[in-house]
């Protein structure tokens, strides 16, 4: 396998879509590659994943490649297999695709996501120099190495390995250095303040809980409420979210009556606001532990 984020320049392959050679030149690196469509969403193109309804998790056994016969769940799309790249059921995925992925752990890579000033900062004094790659708001650090995938181990910065993708921006400047033991303890410090919450979950309700949508204009408002109100979040909008879905999941969540769409409108609002599919899992789930769900 071959560890660099370098992509050769001898690629011919002018007949087909841009990101479509991209997602090639990286395979051929040995980075499993796949396509995002708007808002940095990967695409479902089975029945029980159209507009994320699935919630973007990968449909696999024991581990392995998605199950879908076209570019779905995440992750687990992500391949260096060509004859998949460039197969008929990807091809519509490719000409929508606004952008390009890859699995870092499946590259043997990760990628320490830096999401602004403050966190660049903080890399720069505390984790050895390596391979950077400017984004949007701040700059991925890409290391050789696999770890397990953790976001918000701090503020402003994700790590994006193992089970998850990170948006293609180009090669970047420098060499990649070795996976640091700094890096790896950031994970474990988040996984440690994990279980800390964990233990100090609140019971839920014993009983039957009683249903107060009436009629779908109750719950209609209330999804659409924490749209607007993510949204609107000129800051912090890690909290933000954390709060709506949380607010949501108390007054919505209880009855049964919110649904995979719901929780998708919720989480591609979030999205267009630049929080990851990963950190949109891990607010959702914090936010049904605090309410013992």
């Amino acid at each position: 396998m071959t560890h660099t984020t370098d992509i050769p320049r001898d690629h011919a392959r002018v007949a087909l879509p841009a990101h479509l050679r991209t997602a090639l030149q990286l395979a051929e690196l040995g980075l499993p590659a796949m396509p995002l469509r708007a808002g940095k969403l990967p695409f479902g193109n089975c029945r029980a994943c159209t507009r994320s309804a699935c919630g973007d998790r990968p449909h696999m056994k024991a581990g392995g490649p998605c199950e879908c016969p076209a570019p779905c769940h995440g992750w687990g799309a992500a391949t260096t297999d060509p004859d998949i790249l460039t197969s008929p059921a990807w091809a519509a995925a490719w000409r929508q695709a606004a952008a390009v992925a890859y699995h870092p752990g499946g590259g043997a890579l990760t990628v320490v996501d830096l999401d602004d000033a403050d966190a660049i900062a903080w890399a720069r004094e505390n984790l050895p120099a390596t391979k950077t790659v400017a984004t949007t708001r701040g700059e991925h650090w890409i290391y050789l190495g696999t770890m397990t995938s953790h976001n918000g181990v701090r503020p402003g910065v994700d790590i994006k390995s193992a089970l998850s993708y990170a948006r293609w921006l180009g090669p970047g400047t420098g060499r990649t250095a070795p996976l640091p033991d700094a890096v790896r303890a950031l994970a474990v410090k988040e996984a440690t303040l994990a279980a800390s919450a964990s233990a100090a979950v609140v019971p839920a309700p014993s009983g039957d809980a009683v249903c107060r949508h009436r009629s779908p204009a109750y719950l209609e408002r209330g999804i659409a409420m924490g749209e607007q109100r993510i949204t609107e979040a000129a800051s912090a909008v890690h909290a933000t979210v954390y709060r709506t879905f949380l607010a949501v999941l108390s007054a919505h969540g209880w009855c049964g009556c919110l649904t995979e769409a719901h929780i998708g409108r919720l989480f591609t609002a979030a999205q267009a606001k630049g929080e990851s599919l990963r950190h949109c899992e891990i607010a959702w789930t914090n936010a049904r532990m605090k309410l013992g769900m």
